[in-house]
């Protein structure tokens, strides 16, 4: 057997430092992958890579990056090739939201949240896919979100984001059949993760106790079983699952109000702290 045959696959997760990038990172290296991490924290890498290296002996290149910056997609790839590295999964995980009305978010807040999650994604797929489809092999995990099939006010830039990923992931995956690649949209509902607190939202129906959250593990678990047959959408949890296609039928303008009524804040009682 060739060395080349030989070599351990190498996996790139975005977002790898928490939450469910963080879970597939762990996942990909006890499947005998080794990775290339980038998040924006070195310290979280560092601590991933020192882990997985211990529990799996996989070598790990860390690429502390900061997907807001344009220029970062360029640098992650600049990175991988500096290392002689062949990515042969592609995680598009990082990603993030804004809680409340349009008109009161920062206009550069806004920006940042489409340039991680939407840019950078198309940008990193077109850094890393056309080679995959000359090797003929190559699987690529985008993770959106519940929030993809449905507009959602308070949120409604990252809600527009995750329906982005989601199309985009969608149409590439029809072009790519036969290609030997496959593309992959993750479609968490509600995960216990660092994402609310980042969003600001903790108090929202939807994250607080009034729908029922998942363990960013078991959607990681989920959405690998999902990648490694090749499925191009997996939404994890059967009550999201259920969700997800009433929204497809369902009266546009009751989808958005429902939406709405679920992001709001949670009332507080009187003389109670919230």
């Amino acid at each position: 057997m060739s060395s080349a045959n030989a070599r351990r696959p190498t996996a790139l997760v975005t977002g790898a430092s928490s939450g469910i990038g963080l879970e597939l990172a762990r996942l990909l290296a006890a499947d005998g992958h080794d990775l290339v991490v980038v998040a924006r924290s070195r310290e979280a890498l560092d601590r991933l890579a020192a882990e997985l290296h211990a529990a799996h002996g996989t070598v790990v290149t860390v690429v502390p990056a900061d997907l807001a910056d344009p220029a970062a997609p360029k640098a992650v790839r600049a990175a991988v090739d500096g290392a002689g590295l062949t990515v042969d999964v592609l995680v598009n995980n990082a990603g993030f939201g804004t809680y409340g009305r349009f008109t009161d978010i920062p206009l550069a807040a806004s920006l940042g949240l489409l340039q991680v999650n939407v840019a950078a994604l198309v940008h990193l797929t077109k850094l890393f896919v056309p080679d995959m489809v000359a090797r003929g092999r190559g699987r690529v995990l985008h993770v959106a979100s519940t929030a993809a099939f449905q507009p959602g006010p308070l949120m409604a830039v990252y809600y527009a984001s995750k329906a982005f990923v989601l199309s985009f992931s969608e149409a590439l995956a029809n072009e790519l059949a036969g290609s030997g690649v496959t593309v992959t949209a993750l479609c968490p509902g509600p995960t216990r993760s660092g994402f609310q607190a980042r969003a600001s939202m903790e108090s929202a129906r939807l994250v607080s106790g009034t729908m029922p959250m998942m363990d960013s593990a078991d959607v990681a678990r989920i959405g690998l079983r999902g990648l490694r047959r090749g499925r191009r959408i997996v939404v994890p949890g059967l009550v999201n699952r259920i969700l997800a296609q009433s929204v497809r039928v369902a009266p546009r303008r009751l989808t958005t109000a429902i939406a709405r009524a679920m992001q709001e804040r949670k009332a507080v009682a009187p003389g109670r702290e919230a």
